[in-house]
């Protein structure tokens, strides 16, 4: 049984999601300078350290971190806000496992129950279509029954919602949005993945600014208040998974063009041509790894972006179009090259 949910739960797209909320995470706590603000009444003021009663900096980190974390109180930083690089990173570094058990797992458990309600939903949907597709998934083989499908499915988003308001109203306002995106994408008579351009716009927004920007000033509002602007890499970085997720919204659909056709879905395969939809993909998506090298600050940064690129374009050249195996395979490791991103970036940049 545990089998059938966990391949039900698409577990790529699982696994995706935890990786990506995980690095975000350590983006914002380890490569985003905590601002620096005229005194507010959320920030707590430094002036025993101030030589210039006239002008008092101050770190704004937010008071709801200390509330979030009880033990962080203690652990206020006594030292001049000029060394901003240090202010922020204290009550964070020295509370890695507070922080992470109050903000990290119930995010996720938010945003994978999320992830859970939008794919099960689709193949609830579409459960006639995947017998013809994607015969082996749970709901269409037969082996999980469509009313426990149901149940898994509307529980989850029902879940999924009151979790990330429970969090906070910004992530509730986030979650409540993406799931339903992900609901027209799926739900007749909207149902946006029967046209291209519909499906992948909404796949590329949810994926691209929606979970990195939104995570993102999620966990910055939390930490630090609404440190936006000191965000350096969030563009560069929103810019390149909608690219990437646009890739995605194409290279799925090119082993799925006889249910597709047979059903009327307007997918990028059957409107162009497989060999169109998965040449247009490769180009979109190198530039957008050449976007990221150029962008990295470090050489080591920019040759490792190369490096995936030329992986990334060599796996492709060996795709045979007309064998869905060999499209799957491709498939799968384009996700994996979605995984490594979100794993090195961090890395790269700290």
């Amino acid at each position: 049984m545990l089998s059938v949910l966990w391949r039900f739960s698409r577990p790529h797209t699982l696994i995706g999601s935890t990786i990506s909320i995980l690095s975000l995470l350590i983006l914002v706590i380890y490569c985003t300078p905590p601002p620096i603000h005229e005194v507010s009444p959320n920030a707590f003021t430094l002036s025993d350290f101030s030589s210039d009663s006239a002008t008092i900096e101050t770190n704004n980190i937010s008071e709801s971190a200390y509330a979030l974390v009880p033990s962080l109180n203690a652990l206020k930083p006594k030292i001049p806000a000029y060394k901003s690089a240090i202010v922020g990173f204290i009550p964070v570094l020295t509370n890695k496992i507070n922080t992470f058990a109050a903000l990290f797992f119930p995010t996720l458990f938010a945003c994978l129950l999320c992830n859970i309600f939008i794919t099960g939903l689709n193949q609830i949907v579409d459960v006639e279509l995947d017998k013809i597709n994607k015969p082996n998934l749970p709901l269409a083989s037969g082996e999980l029954s469509m009313r426990n499908g149901k149940i898994i499915v509307y529980t989850s988003g029902v879940l999924s919602v009151i979790t990330a308001w429970f969090i906070q109203p910004f992530l509730g306002c986030l979650i409540t949005s993406i799931a339903l995106i992900g609901a027209l994408y799926s739900l007749p008579p909207i149902q946006f993945k029967r046209y291209h351009i519909w499906a992948a716009s909404a796949i590329a927004i949810v994926r691209g600014p929606l979970i990195n920007a939104g995570i993102a000033i999620h966990f910055a509002t939390v930490l630090y208040g609404w440190p936006l602007i000191t965000m350096t890499w969030l563009v560069p970085l929103v810019i390149f998974v909608t690219a990437f997720s646009l890739g995605i919204a194409w290279f799925k659909d090119i082993p799925d063009t006889l249910g597709d056709e047979k059903f009327g879905f307007k997918t990028l395969a059957v409107v162009w041509s497989k060999s169109s939809a998965f040449k247009s993909g490769v180009i979109l998506v190198s530039g957008a790894y050449l976007l990221m090298a150029w962008q990295m600050p470090t050489m080591a940064a920019k040759i490792a972006h190369i490096i995936v690129l030329l992986l990334f374009v060599g796996h492709a050249l060996k795709v045979d179009l007309q064998n869905p195996t060999s499209v799957k395979r491709f498939y799968m490791f384009y996700w994996g090259l979605f995984f490594l991103e979100y794993a090195m970036l961090p890395l790269l940049l700290m």
